[in-house]
């Protein structure tokens, strides 16, 4: 079990707060009401004890909660739905097929007109609570335009499945399993499948890359040939010590089974690390040490840094052939925008 004792402590996280602090003491100067509203980072406080590195528990629930770093969250996230609405009206309705045995477990596929195409399964985020398909549609448009299908599914909420991520990542690993398969059935080559998936959902798909396909689904073990993980955790200690251990229902064996980082002898693809300048402390460290720990192991990643990008815009970058993300996936699948 990793301590932070085998960790450098992360220094933008105190620089982060001295900067929030003395802009905001600027601010309060002229406009307090103003100085309130744009706050960035954890609220003002007295320093506590260190819960990890060196955060103190009120640090250390705000590095996990984006609301905190990222106040302009709901308004992309609502703009990702609308967008989401005009990509159906341009393309059509996709596919919506199902991948398991239960009433949460269906795909949507967007198909391209290039016969025998890539696939890209995106997996979406939302704090492993929220998030849905038909919000996610609205990078479809770039992937079928350069000539991939599009695939999206839905699955269950760590709420509904008593705060065990293992069933999500289930679902999840059910849904890729189903694609390869099920590749042919709508133009797509089995052979060229690659996922992708942002924040709780860059956490998914890390796990899904250390699949062992062939003891859990008789399939080979490279049935995924590249990930994008973008904006992600893949070490689940300290998210265990933040405030999403109240809703995740953390045990050892599940924070080792859901670090994905901890089982790289089972990653088998080429990866692929984003994150933006302007996300948590915590969501910043987490991608640089994933990449850090993939190329110790001798397997290969790439890591992009996206400068002066949130964590929101990072989400909407996966639909934009020209933004980190979106360029990072069609480069990972060897692909051009239209």
């Amino acid at each position: 079990m990793p301590s932070d004792a085998g960790f450098s402590r992360p220094r933008i996280a105190k620089s982060v707060s001295r900067r929030a602090v003395l802009g905001a003491a600027a601010a309060v100067a002229t406009t307090p009401a103003l100085a309130e509203e744009c706050h960035i980072g954890p609220p003002a406080h007295t320093q506590g004890p260190s819960v990890w590195m060196n955060m103190d528990q009120v640090e250390l629930d705000a590095a996990y909660d984006q609301l905190s770093y990222a106040p302009l969250a709901r308004q992309i996230i609502a703009r990702a739905a609308s967008n989401s609405e005009l990509v159906r009206q341009r393309l059509g309705l996709p596919q919506r097929l199902a991948y398991g045995p239960t009433e949460i477990e269906k795909l949507d596929i967007f198909r391209t007109k290039r016969p025998n195409a890539p696939i890209f399964l995106f997996i979406h985020g939302g704090a492993w609570l929220r998030g849905s398909a038909k919000n996610y549609a609205y990078p479809a448009e770039t992937y079928v335009n350069a000539g991939a299908h599009y695939v999206v599914p839905d699955f269950i909420s760590v709420d509904k499945a008593n705060g065990d991520l293992r069933v999500m990542a289930a679902q999840v690993r059910r849904a890729i399993a189903w694609t390869y398969k099920n590749a042919a059935s709508f133009g797509g080559d089995p052979e060229r499948l690659y996922i992708g998936g942002h924040s709780s959902g860059g956490h998914l798909c890390g796990v899904a890359l250390v699949t062992d396909w062939q003891k859990d689904f008789g399939l080979p073990p490279t049935i995924v040939k590249g990930g994008a993980c973008m904006s992600g955790m893949y070490d689940l200690k300290p998210v265990r010590l933040s405030k999403r251990g109240k809703y995740v229902h953390f045990t050892d064996a599940m924070e080792d089974a859901m670090s994905s980082q901890r089982h790289l002898d089972l990653l088998h693809a080429p990866v692929v690390v984003t994150y933006g300048t302007n996300e948590t402390p915590e969501f910043q460290r987490q991608n640089r040490d994933f990449a850090a720990a993939v190329k110790a192991a001798g397997k290969p990643v790439a890591l992009i840094v996206a400068a002066n990008y949130g964590h929101f815009d990072m989400m909407e970058s996966i639909g934009n052939p020209y933004g980190p993300n979106g360029r990072a996936a069609l480069a990972m699948m060897k692909l051009s925008a239209a």
